[in-house]
């Protein structure tokens, strides 16, 4: 109730605020009109005249912004003839001084407008690249209830390092969330080798471990067709899951990335942690050693969350970490989207809505089908 009534509170707050900079320009116009009629000759209204079109100017319509200088001229015009005994040189200088701001108050207009439009465009040709790149995944996979959400720190910011993907293959539904070392365009075009190897190989691959290791050669030729991986964006830390069909296990394999979560229908929330931690993705020149995937229940009415280190690493006033485990442990969720909604909203209350990084999330629940089993994590030997 006291959330409601915060958000309602907001909501208000806006819608005043929204209405206050509408009436701003007539305001200022009215203001002007009346600190001349209440004020001596000597003093001038002309700044309040003045400020009306140029208010006008970036945040309305040139219709608009035109009638504010118009006004703003009448008004001026109106209140000299009414004081004949003024310097009529005054009043025509007063008088050109708004109206030559007027009309540059209608050249910025025209200015904002098109960069405006310009970078609409940008942000359209933004958005597609993503989606290109970052499809979508169906809401059912497999048999499995699936939700993925990209969340760019950065407003109306679409391209970035984070990346995620499903897919239906014959060893059963695969999964993998990533983070690219790196901003831009070198990013995203990481992203796509990523998922594209990515989706490859887990068509062909009999086991996690297959997949990891074609990821791996993947990046490696790419930073070698760019003169070195570092060129390349460096490394890449991942998570891939496998989920087989007919059993109530997820195998997992992480690869330097933040820990997956297993969220159970009785509200508990449990880590899956690799026993022994693994390099990111790009980095084996530095160390080498076998890939080994681990297994874990996976129970019916149970949901899978995988996400990027936008998540975990954001940061409230106080420096503090965002705790998934923590925030998530206790609450129930009708399914993968409202877990994915709850985790944003959360995310932004926490940070006061200034996070630094972006954030993947990917939410894949196994439909409930009777009362959830736990089990303990088992080791998979390949």
């Amino acid at each position: 109730m006291g959330q409601r009534a915060r958000d309602g509170d907001d909501g208000g707050e806006r819608a005043w605020a929204r209405g206050f900079v509408s009436a701003l320009p007539a305001l200022l116009i009215a203001g002007g009109v009346v600190y001349d009629l209440t004020t001596p000759a000597r003093f001038t209204a002309v700044p309040l005249f003045v400020a009306a079109p140029l208010v006008a100017a970036p945040l309305f319509t040139a219709r608009a912004t035109l009638l504010a200088g118009l006004f703003a001229v009448l008004a001026m015009w109106g209140l000299h003839l009414g004081k004949a005994y003024q310097d009529d040189t005054q009043n025509l200088t007063e008088i050109l001084t708004v109206l030559v701001v007027a009309g540059l108050a209608l050249l910025i207009n025209r200015v904002v407008r098109r960069s405006g439009e310009r970078l609409a465009s940008a942000r359209v040709i933004a958005e597609t690249a993503q989606r290109a790149v970052l499809p979508t995944p169906a809401e059912r996979i497999g048999g499995l209830q699936v939700a993925a959400r990209y969340e760019a720190a950065q407003a109306d910011a679409f391209i970035g390092g984070d990346l995620f993907a499903v897919q239906d293959t014959p060893f059963g539904v695969r999964l993998v969330v990533g983070d690219v070392r790196g901003k831009g365009m070198g990013a995203v075009e990481a992203v796509a080798v990523v998922i594209g190897a990515f989706r490859e190989a887990a068509e062909q691959e009999s086991s996690l471990e297959g997949v990891a290791q074609r990821l791996e050669r993947a990046l490696a030729r790419e930073g070698t067709r760019r003169d070195g991986l570092d060129a390349f964006e460096g490394f890449t830390t991942a998570v891939l899951a496998e989920i087989p069909r007919g059993q109530d296990v997820v195998r997992v394999l992480d690869r330097g990335h933040p820990v997956p979560l297993m969220l159970y229908a009785d509200g508990s929330v449990e880590p899956l942690e690799q026993a022994v931690p693994a390099l990111p993705l790009g980095m084996a020149d530095l160390a080498t050693w076998p890939d080994r995937a681990f297994e874990a229940p996976y129970p019916a009415g149970a949901t899978l969350l995988l996400y990027t280190d936008g998540l975990s690493e954001a940061r409230d006033a106080r420096g503090v970490f965002y705790d998934p485990v923590a925030r998530l442990t206790g609450r129930l969720f009708p399914g993968p989207d409202a877990v994915l909604d709850a985790l944003v909203g959360d995310v932004r209350r926490h940070t006061g809505g200034g996070a630094t990084d972006d954030m993947a999330l990917l939410a894949v629940a196994r439909p409930a089908q009777g009362q959830p089993e736990r089990r303990r994590t088992i080791p998979v030997v390949p």
